[in-house]
């Protein structure tokens, strides 16, 4: 052969070739996983300074989007955090080893994050969770389903007959809801027997705790009416089930049934005395929610009602500690505005309330709340602007059920079981409920031409 030509490789040559051809293929695949590993940790990082400064849950993922770890925090932001910036012993770096991604839920309380933290836990099973993995759980008030129900606390819903039971709760401190059902018993008095007993009244009908179905002391449809005032109170109905009272009692003195009249004025006076706490801790989750610098305990709230422009109408309801104010409501007749202009109606009718209440020296509100998405709220601020009022202002729309704050970009999503939601919702429903009417009245009138 020539001196130009190829002659084969020794073995060694040939083994050295191949280790360098490994080699290279194992640090490209090495690059890509840092490359891989690096975007994802950006990626977690990212996450983690987005997260909200409130109560909930976090859910640390592996790279398979299994959930490893659950945890529940006062504030998710800074627990989360803090994974990253103490010490740590070996089992939590073992499991933060093997963190890709996370996920959290917004909760109204930390006592509800415990709740949700536990029940997530006993439904996924995460590896690195050991405790509320057992059967432990939370109490609820349940209320069964016969003809003269019982209420009673038990520890988890039953799958069985009586799967039709309502359930209440849960609830965190079992001592502190035994002391509410026994306050519930005093004002309004219920069974809670198992099985109704064949033969005589036990002893909570001698102590007026029972109405004693048993021996028909009571017939069904009196116990049920106590059954629907109980179910009002625990779903904070308390307005509505006062006014209701406050009817029954008015019906028993005209019909000089004096002392079932003392005996509603009795139940009205207590759940007087308590009926607040459940509006303060929703002023107290909507304050947190909103960054507000005190409680709301007045709100007014602003809806626009009108059909092609016709009849067009405003109303502003009042709510005070988280309970509808009537005597405080007020309606408006658009009187400045032709056609269909919403934004112009609703300035009209947020121009005159408060530039009368600035005339009058009157009160302000704490917040007030406008029924519409952010150009209603932008609508409103410049109204307020020009009267040279600073109030907390903001806004919910009806779809999405985003809610826009005043000097905030973003709008503020809840989840549907936050308290603070359900009670703007509640007053955003009044405000809308309150300008119908009135539509309605006006447009009657128009058609009857009186």
């Amino acid at each position: 052969m020539g001196d130009g030509g190829t002659y084969p490789k020794s073995r060694d040559e040939c083994d050295e070739h191949r280790s360098e051809r490994r080699d290279g293929v194992e640090v490209e695949k090495a690059r890509k996983l840092t490359g891989a590993v690096k975007g994802m940790i950006d990626r977690l990082k990212n996450k983690i300074k987005n997260l909200p400064e409130f109560p909930g849950v976090y859910l640390f993922r592996d790279g398979a989007g299994r959930v490893i770890y659950i945890g529940k925090a006062k504030l998710l932001k800074k627990r989360v955090q803090s994974y990253f910036t103490r010490q740590l012993d070996s089992k939590t770096q073992a499991m933060l080893s093997k963190v890709a991604d996370l996920d959290y839920l917004i909760t109204p309380t930390e006592a509800q994050a415990q709740i949700l933290e536990a029940s997530l836990i006993k439904e996924r099973q995460p590896q690195y969770n050991i405790d509320l993995k057992d059967d432990k759980s939370f109490p609820w008030i349940r209320i069964t389903c016969e003809e003269f129900p019982a209420v009673s606390i038990c520890r988890r819903k039953k799958q069985d007959k009586d799967s039709a039971a309502l359930y209440f709760g849960p609830y965190t401190n079992a001592k502190l809801l035994r002391q509410a059902i026994k306050i519930i018993r005093r004002i309004f008095g219920f069974r809670s027997c198992k099985k109704i007993p064949a033969k005589g009244a036990c002893l909570y009908y001698r102590v007026n705790l029972c109405p004693a179905p048993c021996i028909k002391k009571i017939d069904r449809g009196s116990y049920r009416e106590i059954i629907e005032q109980i179910k009002m109170f625990l779903e904070s109905r308390h307005a509505r089930l006062l006014e209701e009272l406050a009817r029954k009692m008015k019906r028993a003195a005209q019909a000089k049934e004096f002392e079932g009249a003392a005996r509603i004025r009795d139940q009205i006076n207590a759940l007087s005395a308590i009926r607040l706490s459940p509006g303060i801790n929703e002023l107290e989750e909507l304050k947190n929610a909103l960054k507000l610098k005190k409680l709301p305990l007045r709100i007014e709230a602003f809806d626009i009602s009108n059909i092609s422009g016709k009849e067009a109408c405003g109303s502003m309801v009042s709510f005070c500690a988280g309970l509808a104010d009537k005597d405080n409501y007020r309606r408006f007749r658009i009187k400045t505005v032709q056609g269909i202009d919403d934004y112009k109606m609703l300035a009209e009718v947020v121009g005159r309330r408060y530039s009368r209440l600035i005339r009058e020296k009157a009160a302000l509100p704490d917040l007030i709340l406008i029924d519409g998405g952010r150009g209603h709220l932008l609508t409103a601020k410049r109204v307020l602007d020009e009267l040279g009022i600073r109030l907390p202002l903001i806004s919910i729309a009806k779809e999405e059920e985003n809610i826009y704050i005043n000097g905030r970009l973003k709008a503020l999503k809840l989840n549907r079981e936050y308290a603070a939601l359900n009670l703007i919702r509640r007053i955003r429903d009044e405000a809308h409920r309150f300008a119908v009417s009135y539509h309605h009245i006006l447009r009657r009138k128009h058609i009857l031409g009186k």
